[in-house]
């Protein structure tokens, strides 16, 4: 509805809204455009460092500009790298297999699987025991409203009180790893020259925590979901699994784990005929986005065997998300794993949405197992 109204256009707080895919994409790829930083934190919240969930985020690659965010992003870079990622087709494998042994005859799939997998999966990469999982997990669910532009004070409070917990934690994670490096991801970046300050790796550690979780977990329950209503389309995956990656990126098209993304002018430029001013605040629908019928013909339809898919789901340019290729393996990993395993899973009642507006997903998604 918006994206038929305007390409671009200014709400009643001089905010300015895209919802196309064209200008979407073009924005997140151009140099020109910026994140909220510390700065400007400062400007309209003096005490954000008072909150350690909203300052470890501030303090991250997340939001940060350059020349900061060009040094942090590729210190990460170069220990977050393709090569790790694909060596983690096995953990994932094997953590799939043992949650979908162990799920019961019906049960809440977002708390039996779609949670408890991505943070196995970055606790490992990590470095973190299996003991701590569960502990992990609860600091990470209480962290991600910090993302949310809207939150209450109860929530912001938790925030705060997961934030302190998660740093205290990796403080003597790293000082370990320091004394006895291992083959994981905090040993490469608290390595000697990785060019982190100590509270940007902190900072960092813990956006690779958060990010690394909620996206995927959206993104394990909404295809879950599509699937289970597209049965003709989930026995052609059960089939035939090398179609997974197709599958997943039509998926993050059709669902967007990540619904809202910003950004802010450096200079005064123009968008489809409208001329916005420097410091001008964008707010980029980046699930209009993917629902363009200019790019995506017949938007609204599930096609996994649409041809040039690239949803703008994990963002673009400097700031693409450096995860992502982790989540889109252990979503190509699980599907075709859990429709082989149970042939019989299927919907055990409706399914809830989380109240959120930046991160789209399920609280709860009722499944039966067969």
């Amino acid at each position: 509805m918006l994206r038929g109204h305007a390409p671009v256009f200014q709400a009643i707080d001089d905010r300015w809204f895209v919802t196309t895919h064209e200008l979407t994409s073009r924005i997140l790829r151009d140099p020109g455009m910026r994140v909220s930083d510390a700065t400007d934190y400062d400007g309209f919240w003096p005490d954000w460092r008072e909150n350690r969930g909203v300052a470890a985020i501030v303090r991250s690659m997340l939001q940060n500009n350059p020349p900061d965010h060009t040094r942090v992003r590729r210190a990460a870079a170069s220990t977050f790298t393709a090569r790790r990622v694909a060596a983690m087709r096995d953990v994932i494998t094997q953590q799939a297999g043992e949650l979908i042994e162990a799920m019961p005859g019906e049960t809440d799939f977002m708390t039996a699987f779609a949670y408890p997998l991505p943070i196995g999966v970055i606790c490992a990469l990590l470095g973190v025991p299996d003991t701590d999982m569960p502990w992990f997990r609860r600091q990470a669910a209480g962290l991600t409203v910090v993302l949310e532009p809207i939150s209450t004070e109860e929530e912001m409070r938790a925030a705060d009180a997961a934030a302190r917990e998660l740093e205290d934690y990796f403080i003597g994670l790293i000082a370990e790893r320091q004394r006895h490096p291992r083959e994981d991801l905090t040993s490469a970046l608290a390595a000697a020259g990785s060019g982190l300050t100590g509270s940007e790796l902190l900072a960092n550690l813990v956006l690779l925590l958060v990010a690394g979780f909620e996206t995927t977990t959206n993104l394990l329950g909404t295809g879950l979901r599509i699937l289970l209503d597209h049965p003709d389309l989930a026995a052609r995956l059960r089939a035939d699994p090398g179609l997974a990656p197709a599958f997943v990126e039509e998926m993050l098209r059709y669902d967007s784990p990540v619904q809202l993304a910003s950004r802010f002018t450096s200079t005064a430029v123009e968008l489809d005929g409208r001329k916005l001013e420097a410091g001008s605040a964008l707010t980029l629908l980046l699930g209009s986005a993917n629902r363009d019928p200019a790019r995506y013909p017949d938007p609204h339809r599930f096609d996994p065997d649409r041809p040039n898919v690239q949803p703008v789901s994990f963002g673009g340019g400097a700031h693409y998300c450096l995860g992502a290729p982790l989540a889109r393996l252990e979503a190509q990993v699980a599907f075709p794993l859990l429709l082989a395993t149970l042939p019989g899973l299927a919907l055990a009642g409706v399914p809830e949405h989380r109240d959120r507006l930046v991160l789209r997903g399920y609280a709860t998604l009722p499944v039966t197992t067969g």
